[in-house]
C-alpha cells in the first residue's frame, strides 16, 4: 500500500529530525604550569569571546595547573588533556616518548619550536632588598636563604638549577667541579622545596620564609603587583637562562574528543597579535617584535644563556643532570 504524499513527507521529516545533529566540540582542557593561572584565565576569556564573535559558538577552556612534571605524569596516567602549555621541553617530550600522546614532531607544528613566548629565572626579594641580592653569586652566601620549587617536580625549578649551573660555568671558565659545588651550595641554602612555583611563592611571601624567591620573571612582576612594593621588590640578574614555554596538542586525547581543530586554533591564538598582547601584559617576553618594542619598559636588558648552547640541548641536559643518578641527584645528597 502506498502512503499518502503528506504522510510520506512527514515520515521523511521525522527521520531527519530523529538523526542526531553533528555538534562541533566546544570544550577544551588545557593542562598547564603552576604559575600560569592568571595568564591563561585572561587568554581563555578573550579566545572564547573572539570565537563567539566569529562563529557564534560558545567555547569553554578548562584549566589544570601544577608543576609541569607532575602534570605530565598525570596525563600519562589518564588526565584527559586536549592541549598542554608547559614551561619546559622535557615534560612535553615525555608525552611523545611514552605512549605517543603527543606527535613525535610536536616542536615543528607551531612556530619558534612551538614556544609562543619566553621568560627567564629572576628574583623576588624583601622590600628594600636588605640582603643586597643582585646576582647568582649572592644566592650561595651563608647569610642568604633561597626559595624555589623541587627540580624533580617543577620545570620552573629546573630552569633555576640550570641557570645557576650555567652562570657558574660562565664565571669559572667552564670548570664543572666548581659548577657542581656552586649548585650544591645553592640547594643547601633552600629551607623548603615545594612541588611547584606557586607553592614557593606562598612559602616566601605569605609564610615569610627565605630572603629571595627564584621564579620566572613574569611571576616576579605578578608577586610585586599583588603584594605591593612595601613588602617585596624584584631583581632581574644581569645573566640568566632562556626559559621557553612549549605548547602541543595532545593528539590521542584530542582525536578521541574530536577537538583537534579547536585545540590547534587555541594554540595558534597564542601567536596571534591579540594573544601576544595578553601574554606580554602578564610580563612574559613574546615572539612578536612589535609588541616587545611597545612593552620594552617591562623587560630589563639581560644576557640570556641557552640550554642548547650551554648543555647541548634538553636531551643531553636531562641525561647529565636530571636522570636518575645524574648531577642533580649527586648534589642533592644530604637534602
Amino acid at each position: 500500500m502506498r502512503l499518502p504524499l503528506v504522510a510520506s513527507a512527514a515520515l521523511a521529516l521525522g527521520v531527519v529530525l530523529a538523526a542526531p545533529a553533528h555538534a562541533e566540540p566546544t570544550t577544551l582542557l588545557n593542562v598547564s604550569y603552576d604559575v600560569g593561572r592568571e595568564l591563561f584565565a585572561a587568554v581563555d576569556k578573550q579566545f572564547a569571546a573572539d570565537r563567539k564573535a566569529e562563529t557564534g559558538a560558545e567555547i569553554t577552556v578548562n584549566q589544570s595547573h601544577a608543576g609541569t612534571s607532575k602534570q605530565a605524569r598525570a596525563i600519562l596516567e589518564g588526565l584527559e588533556a586536549d592541549v598542554v602549555t608547559f614551561n619546559q621541553e622535557l615534560d612535553v617530550q615525555i608525552l611523545a616518548d611514552k605512549g605517543g600522546l603527543v606527535a613525535a614532531d610536536w616542536k615543528n607544528r607551531f612556530p619558534n619550536n612551538a614556544s609562543p613566548f619566553y621568560s627567564l629565572p629572576a628574583f623576588v626579594v624583601r622590600a628594600g632588598n636588605p640582603k643586597n641580592i643582585k646576582n647568582w653569586d649572592d644566592l650561595v652566601r651563608d647569610d642568604v636563604k633561597v626559595v624555589f620549587p623541587n627540580p624533580k617536580t617543577s620545570g620552573n625549578a629546573r630552569y633555576t638549577y640550570l641557570a645557576a649551573y650555567a652562570y657558574a660555568l660562565k664565571t669559572n671558565n667552564g670548570d664543572e667541579a666548581k659548577a657542581d659545588a656552586f649548585v650544591k651550595k645553592l640547594l643547601a641554602n633552600v629551607p623548603v622545596f615545594d612541588t611547584g612555583g606557586r607553592g614557593s611563592t606562598t612559602t616566601f611571601v605569605e609564610r615569610g620564609i627565605g630572603d629571595v624567591l627564584v621564579t620566572f620573571e613574569a611571576e616576579t612582576a605578578a608577586v610585586k603587583k599583588e603584594y605591593g612594593a612595601d613588602k617585596v621588590d624584584t631583581v632581574t640578574p644581569p645573566v640568566s637562562l632562556l626559559a621557553e614555554f612549549p605548547v602541543a596538542v595532545v593528539d590521542k586525547v584530542a582525536e578521541r574528543h574530536g577537538t583537534q581543530a579547536l585545540a590547534k586554533d587555541y594554540l595558534n591564538y597564542l601567536y596571534s597579535p591579540k594573544g601576544q598582547e595578553i601574554i606580554a601584559s602578564f610580563n612574559n617576553r613574546v615572539q612578536d617584535a612589535t609588541i616587545m618594542t611597545a612593552n620594552k619598559d617591562r623587560f630589563p636588558s639581560v644576557e640570556l644563556l641557552t640550554v642548547d648552547n650551554v648543555f647541548g640541548g634538553w636531551k643531553k641536559a636531562n641525561e647529565t643532570h636530571f636522570a636518575s643518578g645524574g648531577k642533580l641527584d649527586q648534589v642533592f645528597v644530604g637534602r
